[in-house]
């Protein structure tokens, strides 16, 4: 079973940094897509960065493009999320996600397993 667990959220004034961590376990992930996403409060889930466990090619939505890093650690089989320059728009709950497919995609529902979520906060 896989299994996925966030961890590195909390609270970060603005212009600060945060890194993020998510622990993957129950499979070998070496042909998948790991993203991360997040969701703030009234609003829909969205993407924010993905990284393809094979050969470490990134992907980021445009509104972290330059401020956040997606990265992979084989040996600890863990995905980080480094943030930084955080906005009070930053906040939200953020997501890690698993996808069975080499091939990159934004969309939620290209994503076959999630974890359950870290909360960052960023005050102004």
């Amino acid at each position: 079973q896989v299994q996925l667990v966030e961890s590195g959220g909390g609270l970060v004034q603005a212009g600060g940094s945060l890194r993020l961590s998510c622990a993957a376990s129950g499979r070998t992930f070496s042909s998948y897509v790991m993203g991360w996403f997040r969701q703030a409060p009234g609003k829909e889930r969205e993407f924010v960065a993905a990284i393809r466990w094979s050969g470490g090619s990134t992907y980021y939505a445009d509104s972290v493009k330059g401020r956040f890093t997606i990265s992979r650690d084989n040996a600890k089989n863990t995905v980080y999320l480094q943030m930084n320059s955080l906005k009070p728009e930053d906040t939200a709950v953020y997501y890690c996600a698993a996808r069975q497919s080499p091939r990159f995609t934004t969309t939620q529902s290209g994503y076959d397993y999630w974890g359950q979520g870290t909360q960052v906060t960023v005050s102004s």
